[in-house]
């Protein structure tokens, strides 16, 4: 009986350490990664940040506290997830040269760089054991020291911001008599814990993570949230900017640096969703701290209207205008906040200039639900508003001096048409140091992506506002090299940062004239990826069996005979995206040109281990006019599905009986539904999805439904709901802290349970202190690891298991 209960729990759980995967994808996980690059306005400076390819587990398991949907570590005070940069360099681009900076200590933790209005320094926060520190870069000295021996408090929202004559700085600070923080496991409870809704209204929220669920959060969330304001100036002297210590959430100067806008959080704390929908305050002050006006008070968020595009009543998106010295702006909707209302508007925005003790004024009524406003003059800006339900976004000039006028709609398009997208506007530093319309004698410039049938083409045009022309000024020729517009430096005299790649070749920046067609490097990063250089790769194209096009990238292994063409293993990667019109879904994104980038969630690592990958595999599913995507999302995915594999094998290079399939989050859900209704796999891997959508009732991805609207859709497309049907080996992996709404572990947790009870072929893998993305190098190459020895089994030699399998049942049966 003993080595019966034995062999059950050793077939139940496997104790193992991290494991290494392959030396073939372990060349490719252990590269050094290039410095990531930081280049002021002008195009003369930048920083090369030099950081680690991944965390360690140590660094994962520091004291980490989960609330209100901040994830912090009370020890250091700033998020418990941030990416650090250990060390940088300056790169001075006009004499093409690198600079060590002085005064730099050792693997520091470094983050928050932030440029001063001059960009003549760079402030930046320092992480260790006792707290985070603030930091100064002089980019003409090339030194760099800590400012000042304030504890900043990086818990929440913003934590550096530059006065306007760059003398000094505003940073949030650790409070005088913080209280010491309960520790949860040991405290004793003096009550249950009680939520009520005694009013009777509707809160359809989403399955949010890391919320608060006792008293003792919320004390501990007060605690932590709580800060201090102090100025601190280049000499190092240092002065309390605010009285009081309060829960400060963003700080934001007028452009003139005569006023600054301080949002606070307030009590009541809710239970139901994240501290940016508890109750708030904006309050404007002068630069010396003292209060101008109460600007608004928000309420506790909880009951929005049902739909994506439901939104407060009260005032929102509250900035300064960056064509004026003190000038507020915000909208306020016309429909209550409530879509499902009929209204001639939706939202209209106002202004209210310093000392803002006057009348609001109105600047324009939006058709459709505001979304952004890029300002240029006092009688030109332009303005986005945007529907999700139709994918419709609106672009239009407006008068901001004469709201009468209206707007004049310059683009209205599907924002998920790419080929349509006419790009967006060149923008120039102003005198306060804000971003603002190019405009050139009523002459506009766009950047755009340039995405075609024919592939992408940046492209840099000229639009005369008072012609009603557009004049194509450049755009890029199809060559060995993949180019992306990155910025504008100087658009009148035809110089653009550029991004150029190709297959082998790793992205560095340019500069690009648009009248010589000149490219000046900037950067020379080289490729660390040495091993796949030769991969054959392509961008291939198929049609659906109701016709819809498809793509897909294809991958060949290393070395593969292209003349031979031996038929291989496949693993198709994949992620469903929703669409409400055909032409938007059948468009073509990908590029054979793009950089061959193995991160850590790739499937081109197997390229070096004998696989065809096919990555970025389009599965659109669309529901056009009143049908929505989801009511026949099953069979579009079968469907997507099918045409890949048909398409490949159609080349003649893989054993479509070896063919495997992936995903991480909706693409783990893809996953799982895939195995379970169709029989087109060998095996798959899904990685931190969600199988049960009877757990996320209010909606997920882009359905907007709840369950009690649409429970067939809602049984239809839960694996869980059809494990009986699972006859395809799948492995589970997730991250045992995920944080991400509605992929919360259990979801993996009871799903494997379900699939062994019913005898299906699973293994889960639960990665200790990860999130929904993965970070620890342990977790990474461990996970690497997993997926390898799946493929290797259950694809790869998938007869020689299943040979293996049948020898050990027949045993067993004698």
């Amino acid at each position: 009986m003993a080595a019966i209960l034995m062999a059950n729990l050793v077939d139940a759980q496997q104790k193992l350490k991290y494991q290494s995967p392959h030396d073939d994808i372990m060349v490719l996980a252990d590269a050094d990664l290039a410095p990531a690059i930081r280049i002021n306005t002008a195009g003369t400076k930048a920083l090369l940040l030099n950081r680690s390819n991944y965390k360690s587990i140590e660094e994962l398991s520091e004291t980490e506290m989960r609330l209100a949907g901040l994830r912090i570590n009370p020890q250091t005070n700033i998020s418990s997830r941030a990416r650090y940069y250990y060390s940088f360099k300056i790169l001075d681009i006009e004499n093409n040269k690198e600079i060590e900076v002085r005064g730099l200590k050792q693997r520091m933790r470094l983050t928050n760089f932030t440029w001063s209005n001059k960009q003549s320094k760079v402030a930046f926060t320092n992480t260790t054991d006792k707290g985070v520190e603030l930091w100064i870069l002089d980019l003409e000295s090339s030194t760099a020291n800590k400012l000042s021996d304030l504890t900043l408090n990086a818990n929440m929202g913003d934590v550096i911001n530059w006065f306007a004559d760059d003398s000094a700085l505003l940073v949030k600070t650790l409070p005088n008599g913080r209280r010491k923080l309960i520790d949860a496991k040991k405290a004793v409870p003096l009550g249950p814990t009680i939520s009520a809704n005694d009013g009777g209204k509707k809160a359809q929220n989403r399955t949010y993570q890391d919320l608060l669920k006792s008293p003792n959060d919320e004390f501990n969330f007060k605690q932590l949230a709580k800060s201090e304001i102090w100025k601190v100036n280049l000499d190092g002297t240092k002065a309390k900017w605010m009285d009081k210590a309060a829960m400060y959430r963003n700080i934001s100067f007028s452009p003139d640096g005569e006023y600054v806008m301080v949002l606070t959080t307030h009590e009541p704390f809710s239970y139901l969703v994240p501290y940016y929908r508890f109750p708030s305050e904006t309050n404007i002050y002068d630069k010396n701290g003292d209060l101008v006006k109460l600007f608004l008070k928000t309420p506790l968020l909880e009951d929005l209207p049902k739909g994506f595009m439901a939104v407060r009543k009260e005032p929102r998106d509250i900035s300064w205008r960056a064509d004026r010295p003190a000038t507020l702006y915000w909208a306020e909707a016309e429909d209550g906040g409530d879509p499902e209302k009929e209204v001639e508007y939706r939202d209209a925005i106002y202004q209210q200039d310093a000392p803002f003790d006057g009348d609001k004024s109105l600047l324009l009524k939006t058709k459709l639900r505001y979304y952004d406003i890029d300002w240029g003059t006092d009688n030109m800006a332009i303005a986005y508003d945007y529907w999700w339900n139709t994918r419709m976004l609106n672009t239009s000039f407006f008068d901001p001096s004469d709201a009468s006028k209206g707007y004049e709609v310059f683009n209205s398009r599907n924002y998920q048409d790419r080929y349509s997208d006419p790009g967006q506007f060149v923008t120039k530093k102003n005198e306060y140091n804000r971003s603002v319309l190019d405009i050139d004698n009523g002459r506009l410039y766009l950047l755009g992506d340039g995405y075609s049938e024919e592939g992408k083409f940046p492209f840099v045009d000229c639009y005369d506002t008072k012609k009603k022309e557009n004049l194509r000024l450049y755009q890029a020729v199809d060559d060995e090299m993949l180019e992306t517009l990155v910025a504008a430096i100087d658009i009148k005299k035809g110089k653009v940062l550029s991004r150029l790649e190709s297959q082998n070749k790793y992205p560095n920046y340019y500069f690009r004239s648009i009248t010589s067609k000149k490219a000046t490097p900037i950067t020379n990063f080289k490729n660390p990826f040495d091993a796949i250089n030769d991969v054959h790769k392509e961008v291939i194209t198929y049609k659906r069996d109701d016709g819809l096009e498809l793509s897909a990238t294809l991958y060949l292994p290393v070395g593969y005979d292209k003349e031979n063409k031996e038929k291989m293993p496949m693993l198709m990667w994949a992620y469903p995206r929703e669409y409400k019109d055909k032409n938007s879904a059948s468009q073509v994104t990908s590029s054979s040109k793009e950089f061959t980038y193995p991160w850590y969630g790739s499937p081109l690592f197997w390229v070096n281990r004998g696989y065809v990958v096919l990555d970025d595999t389009a599965f659109p599913i669309i529901g056009e006019g009143e049908e929505e995507p989801n009511d026949s999302f099953r069979s579009q995915l079968v469907a997507n599905a099918k045409a890949a594999i048909d398409a490949v094998d159609k080349l003649g290079y893989i054993d479509r009986n070896r063919v495997a399939v992936g995903g991480h989050s909706y693409g783990a859900f893809m996953t799982a539904n895939l195995l379970t209704h169709s029989n087109l796999f060998a095996a798959g891997i899904a990685r931190s999805g969600a199988y049960n959508r009877t757990l996320t009732p209010f909606g997920f991805q882009s359905e907007e439904r709840n369950y009690w609207e649409a429970p067939d859709v809602y049984y239809t497309m839960s694996p869980f709901m059809h494990c009986d049907k699972m006859k395809t080996p799948l492995l589970l992996i997730h991250g045992e802290e995920d944080n991400n709404s509605g992929t919360y572990p259990m979801q993996s947790e009871r799903y494997f349970n379900a699939l062994k009870g019913l005898g299906a072929t699973v293994r889960l893998v639960m990665l200790p202190k990860e999130s929904h993305g993965y970070a620890a190098r342990e977790s990474i190459m461990h996970m690497l690891w997993e997926q390898d020895e799946w493929l290797e089994k259950y694809v790869k030699n998938r007869d020689m298991t299943a040979k293996k399998e049948m020898q050990k049942e027949a045993k067993g049966k004698e």
